[in-house]
């Protein structure tokens, strides 16, 4: 029998969850690459992936589930006339998980970058 997927829930409601994936996604977006811990950067990954499929199919429908998701107009502008035109002709894998070195922290975490695949 096989094992139930669960995702990572980093000490958080799921209200909080919710919002850091949120504001996760909303940098990348904006910025097209972010710097946080190895775990976030992965539980990101398929949020952004479906953020951007959404956004190539550049229908009302996605737009409105993307605004839904980000909650910000500058983010959803941005994913839709400059960022899913680039992945047109790719079927996915649109963003890496780049590990990085731990310097200046003072615990354990493991650090990454997130950022979208030129």
């Amino acid at each position: 029998m096989g094992q139930r997927s669960k995702p990572r829930s980093f000490n958080r409601p799921s209200n909080q969850r919710r919002a850091l994936l949120r504001s996760l996604a909303r940098s990348l977006v904006l910025h097209e690459r972010v710097s946080t811990t190895e775990a976030k950067a992965k539980e990101l990954r398929p949020f952004i992936e479906r953020l951007v499929t959404y956004a190539k199919r550049n229908t009302l429908a996605s737009r409105r589930l993307a605004k839904a998701r980000l909650d910000d107009d500058a983010a959803v502008k941005k994913l839709f006339d400059s960022i899913a035109p680039r992945y047109s002709e790719r079927a996915g894998g649109y963003t890496r998980v780049i590990k990085r070195t731990r310097r200046g922290t003072s615990d354990a975490r493991k650090l990454a970058y997130i950022a979208f695949v030129q």
